[in-house]
């Protein structure tokens, strides 16, 4: 158990024994400077590399994680990679997903704004997490990394993780079109503000995909990581900010 459990937020979802789930906030037990709080752990966001790798290796001590995560080079994409040994020294694989059967193996994705998205197979053989902003979600990144999982998607779990809300996050006409263009359901999840803008339901346009993908058993969401000071947030902070994690493993 950790040292502080207030300083995570544990997933509330019915996964089979042996996942676990942990995103880490902005509250952590690290020590970088303002405007960076405590625990940030995003090396391009402009912090002391050195204090953002100490935070990346003291999580295996204070979350008991069976390994060093996976982390990815995330370039908004939805190229999905699959982890089948350990987390090596070499550069890390651009990609914006991550799946695996391998147990011991810890995935994490980075945010600070977008949506994490975490998926389980029912029997607890197969796990996935997700980078989705909206250029992933019109992109397909969750149909990508539920095919990756190699399960029946009527056979997925997914958690929705803290992103930016609705209520904080204004867009303009180019990204609801992207999605219009594929879905005209999509048309919910946008509520105009003035002429060329609209508040944008990240969560919204998920669940859509997700559901469209065959995927039934939708849990999380309900956060806004721009008003919620546990979370780091690109908009809320201007763009000088760190980033938190989102991890998953099969013990």
């Amino acid at each position: 158990m950790p040292s502080d459990p207030s300083c995570w937020l544990w997933p509330d979802w019915p996964v089979a024994a042996g996942i676990r789930a942990v995103v880490t906030t902005r509250q952590g037990p690290g020590r970088s400077l303002p405007p960076f709080d405590r625990f940030n752990l995003g090396l391009a966001s402009g912090d002391d590399l050195a204090t953002v790798q100490a935070h990346r290796a003291s999580l295996v001590p204070e979350l008991a994680l069976p390994s060093a995560p996976h982390w990815l080079q995330q370039v908004h994409g939805r190229v999905v990679h699959r982890v089948e040994g350990p987390a090596g020294t070499a550069l890390l694989p651009e990609a914006d997903a991550a799946v695996t059967s391998q147990k011991g193996q810890v995935l994490a994705i980075l945010t600070a704004d977008c949506l994490p998205v975490l998926l389980a197979s029912r029997d607890g053989r197969a796990i996935g997490v997700a980078h989705a902003g909206w250029r992933g979600l019109a992109d397909g990144v969750l149909e990508a990394s539920v095919q990756a999982m190699g399960c029946p998607a009527g056979e997925v779990i997914a958690w929705l993780g803290p992103c930016i809300g609705a209520a904080s996050y204004e867009v303009g006409d180019e990204v609801r079109e992207a999605f219009l263009a594929v879905d005209a359901a999509a048309v919910q999840a946008f509520l105009a503000t003035r002429p060329g803008h609209w508040q944008c339901d990240l969560t919204v346009l998920a669940r859509q995909r997700l559901h469209a993908a065959g995927i039934g058993s939708l849990y999380g969401g309900g956060f806004d990581t721009r008003r919620d000071p546990r979370f780091y947030s690109y908009r809320g902070d201007s763009g000088k900010t760190g980033r938190f994690a989102s991890l998953l493993w099969l013990e």
